[in-house]
């Protein structure tokens, strides 16, 4: 059996030292070499072999060396020996070593003292430590630090052995008394810690002596002390009130560990106003005082467990929250905007804003390479902050519509979805936010950022002004027409193909064709560059952002101008009392539209235009051509009515989500009621008052039952064994995020006793397991709980496999019984999340790992086979109510989930309904690792048949 070390020494295999060698070298006199045989043997013993015929040879000629090295290595080699028998009994050349050891604590060099009395604490063997109980009694006067808490903790660990008190009666009582008397600060927290570890009354009676001299402590004693009074008020809950004017005076230590150590002691005993208030005003602290991004983070954590228990308090520093924005860490501004757009109020939302307005002016510098990132994160918390309280969104819409031409897309086509909700649910800003609009419209030069701000332009713009406008900056941006013309040739002399050049910067893109009359004609394209260039078009031409981009093969956009135009038209005739001014518009409108659709069929263009563009513009035309009151109704009405339907819908969805996350507790009726008014208040100080009002509140809610659910524990329980098997064993598993916890329940079925059995676990996937196996005895019919920890490290699904291995008595052979396997559900891992269309898309399109499922159910309804897979996956739909509704044979949804190691799974169900009502279809599953794709993959294909 592997035995634990605290040593840990790389060894390579492949050479083995030869025991014979070592041996020599141990009986020479040449100190380096047995210096390296020394090492040697640790090695091989570290690796497995017991190498047995060394032991003399190292007691007769390695004992007795001065050198502090090989004393070094001998107590390291004496570590990993065998000191007992298969019985138990400790081996009789173990005798050799003990005086050796006692010459050892009584060696006038501080050195091999303190690293003997360290060895001491490694001995679990109580017939080797007992003959040397006196010497090291007498090492705790000894003039030397090192010696003296070295022996403390030899004393400690000795009376912590089966029978350890008997062997140092007083040994509490020595202690203290060191204690008090003890300069030294790590001998003084040695003290310390052995009075709490094994005499923990004596502890908290020098603590409480001494309370006012606590903050004047070592670091390492007032972590001890911190760590005493969370196990007391554990064990004793009522004695709190004693501990914590002793917390509150170490919150003003010197040491940030000692600190942030205090504020979670103080959270963890005390839900009074004041004490949380304490403890949230040092985490904050603490985040603008630490550089290491790994401490702001932990600390970012701890502020948002507060935030979720203590809202009302955390409201209150929300500005102090937000200085660590300061951090260029984009995962920690993140964090940090996550917790204050939890806490905003009434109250503090204009500070919020003026401070995030600040923080996006900062970005325009260019000095950080991700700057574009973080303006879209405070561009999305603004518009987080204008949806709760729209009073603000004056206030920021201006400032935002400045960066619609920003070159980060992202934070473009945040600020234009921003500015399409924030006009919807604001008129009042409506006029005011046309007009920067239309300004800053040629600035625009994302084509996913145009189309929506075309759409703004065609509902919002009402009044006559509004409207000609809006058509003027169209036609501005969209250049002279058009797009691509044809000059015809006579002949194709050299003076017919000289080319004036234009006033404009232009380039254009030649073609020679021979028209039907068998005259020669060139075709070109014509777009804006930096140089001034010749180009065959008709008259000067200025080019603006929409022309740029139609004359790349944006027909989609082509057909949203279109559209708008459609609308601006039919709203002209509303507000225009001239109809000529409507004809002449109408026929403008006319000749874009046609326009687009010729640069759509010529071969100049990139390629050519798509069936729904097309058939999109053409639709237009014949609006324009044959209007009537019913379509105005639908194109300047419905529109509009559709997307305040879905601000509604998201808001509602927000609403419940909300909703959802509020925790609701009942307090049972036959309940304890305590009336807190008619209790003694004598010697109880403010803050013990309010904790005993926060305790009865709690208390009238129902927040100290919460209790898991019964069937819910019975559901993790696992058979390993038959019930035929001579042991059995059955597993309680329960998974928290990075552990893995195994409580297994041992039963021996036999009428014999069960020696040296173990339970052998072996792990599949990225499971490791945390502790070595350790041997047992086990009486006839009786049972024993086995605890078993695993870490995971990342979202897979693992498998946990292995065996029982025992002897008996009767056979010394060892008998072995084979475990069931146990499976670790990645559902375990993952949980639903919410993200936005933008970042689902975003990320779709980065991650490389895919996983595509085909649908094979029994489930007819395509709505109900869509509930089915969101329930066996944990996963949320991010798809609205209203997309999915409705009986069309057809359903796409997007699900998104989160892992506990921060992955994100998304997932697309794409379903058909055929003609014989069975569902066909695809799954598909995208992640950025492998093993959660896979993983998440298996689980749909195994949970997809039926509601089973």
């Amino acid at each position: 059996m592997d035995k634990s070390c605290t040593l840990l020494v790389h060894y390579d295999k492949g050479t083995p030292a030869v025991a014979k060698e070592i041996k020599e070298a141990l009986e020479g006199n040449d100190v380096e070499a047995k210096v390296d045989a020394m090492k040697k043997a640790v090695m091989l013993l570290l690796n497995g072999e017991t190498i047995p015929q060394l032991f003399i040879t190292i007691i007769r000629y390695v004992l007795p060396s001065e050198d502090h090295t090989i004393q070094k290595l001998l107590l390291l080699y004496l570590e990993l020996i065998e000191k007992t028998d298969s019985r138990g009994k400790v081996l009789p050349e173990m005798i050799l070593i003990c005086q050796n050891l006692r010459n050892n604590l009584q060696h006038p060099n501080e050195y091999i003292r303190g690293v003997t009395l360290r060895f001491l604490c490694r001995l679990k063997e109580t017939e080797i430590v007992e003959p040397l109980t006196p010497s090291v009694l007498q090492n705790l006067e000894h003039r030397h630090p090192f010696v003296r808490r070295n022996a403390i903790l030899a004393i400690m660990s000795i009376y912590k052995l089966p029978n350890g008190d008997q062997l140092f009666v007083d040994a509490p009582e020595m202690i203290e008394k060191a204690l008090s008397t003890e300069q030294d600060p790590s001998a003084k927290r040695n003290a310390f810690l052995m009075l709490f570890t094994c005499a923990e009354e004596r502890a908290v009676n020098y603590l409480l002596s001494n309370g006012d001299k606590v903050s004047d402590w070592n670091e390492s004693l007032q972590m001890v002390v911190l760590e005493l009074i969370r196990s007391v008020c554990k064990t004793k809950p009522a004695e709190k009130g004693k501990y914590i004017k002793i917390i509150i005076s170490l919150l003003s230590a010197t040491s940030s560990a000692v600190i942030y150590e205090c504020a979670g002691t103080l959270v963890s005993l005390s839900s009074a106003p004041t004490a949380i208030r304490a403890a949230a005003n040092t985490y904050c602290q603490l985040l603008l005082s630490q550089s290491d991004n790994n401490v702001k983070l932990i600390l970012l954590d701890r502020l948002s467990e507060l935030k979720s228990l203590h809202r009302d308090i955390m409201v209150e520093l929300i500005i102090d929250v937000l200085r660590a924005l300061s951090s260029p860490n984009l995962d920690i501004r993140k964090k940090t905007l996550d917790i204050a757009l939890d806490l905003i109020t009434h109250h503090n939302i204009n500070e919020v804003v003026q401070m995030l307005k600040k923080e996006v002016v900062k970005t325009q510098s260019g000095e950080l390479e991700k700057n574009g990132e973080y303006r879209q994160m405070l561009i999305q918390a603004i518009h987080a902050c204008a949806v709760k309280f729209p009073e603000v969104a004056s206030t920021v819409v201006h400032l935002l519509m400045d960066f619609l031409g920003d070159s980060n897309v992202a934070s473009a086509l945040d600020v234009v979805a921003f500015v399409r909700e924030i006009i919807e649910t604001n008129p009042k800003l409506r006029v005011s936010i046309i007009t920067r609009l239309l300004d800053t419209f040629y600035q625009i030069r994302a084509g996913k950022v145009c189309p929506c701000a075309l759409w703004i332009i065609g509902e919002y713009c009402l009044s006559l002004s509004e409207v000609e406008s809006g058509i003027a900056t169209i036609k501005q941006c969209l250049g002279e027409l058009p797009f691509y013309s044809i000059s015809e040739e006579s002949e194709p002399t050299e003076t017919s193909k000289k080319i004036q050049p234009t006033s404009s910067a232009m380039v254009s893109s030649r073609k020679p064709v021979i028209l039907a009359d068998g005259t020669y004609a060139t075709q070109s394209a014509a777009s804006e560059t930096t140089f001034s260039t010749p180009a065959v078009v008709q008259g000067s031409v200025t080019s603006g952002n929409l022309r740029t981009l139609l004359l790349t093969g944006d027909f989609f956009l082509g057909a949203v101008v279109a559209c708008t135009l459609t609308k601006l038209v039919l709203r002209l005739e509303e507000v225009q009392p001239s109809k000529t001014e409507v004809n002449k518009t109408v026929t403008q409108a006319l000749l874009i539209m046609v326009s687009m659709l010729q640069l759509g069929q010529s071969p100049a263009s990139p390629h050519p235009i798509d069936n729904d563009s097309y058939e999109r513009i053409v639709l237009c035309i014949k609006l324009l051509c044959h209007r009537n009151e019913e379509m105005k109704k639908i194109w300047l009405e419905s529109c509009r009515q559709s997307f305040v339907k879905m601000i509604s819908e998201k808001q509602l969805t927000e609403m419940a989500e909300l909703k959802a996350k509020t925790q609701t507790t009942n307090a049972q009726p036959d309940d304890l009621i305590d009336f807190f008014h008619l209790k003694s208040r004598k010697g109880m100080s403010q803050l013990e008052l309010e904790d005993q009002v926060q305790d009865d509140l709690k208390r009238a809610t129902g927040e100290f039952t919460k209790d898991e659910n019964d069937a819910n524990k019975l559901n993790r329980i696992l058979q390993l064994t038959g019930f035929s098997d001579p042991v059995y064993a059955e597993a309680y598993v329960t998974v928290h995020h990075y552990d893995i916890a195994l409580e297994v329940t041992v039963i021996n079925r036999t009428k014999e006793t069960l020696q040296n059995m173990c339970l052998e676990l072996a792990t599949m996937g990225d499971l490791k397991l945390v502790e070595r196996p350790q041997n047992y005895s086990l009486a006839p019919e009786t049972s024993m709980q086995i605890k078993a920890n695993i870490k995971v490290s990342s979202t897979e699904t693992g498998v946990i496999f292995g065996n029982i291995v025992y002897e008996t008595s009767n056979v010394m052979e060892r008998n072995v019984v084979v475990l069931n396997d146990i499976h670790i559900d990645i559902m375990d891992y993952i949980s639903p999340a919410v993200c936005s269309e933008a970042a689902f898309r975003t990320m779709w399109a980065e991650f490389e790992w895919e996983n595509k499922v085909a649908v094979n159910t029994t489930i007819q309804n395509e709505r109900e086979f869509l509930d089915h897979i969101i329930k066996s996956t944990n996963m949320k739909c991010l798809t609205a109510p209203s997309a999915i509704e409705g009986e069309c044979g057809f359903l796409a949804a997007n699900l998104y989930a989160k892992s506990v190691f921060g992955e994100d799974a998304l997932v697309n169900v794409s379903i058909e309904k055929q003609t014989d009502g069975a569902l066909s279809g695809y799954i598909r599953i995208r992640s950025k690792t492998q093993g959660i794709a896979l993983s998440l993959g298996d689980k749909i294909t195994l949970k997809q048949k039926g509601s089973s």
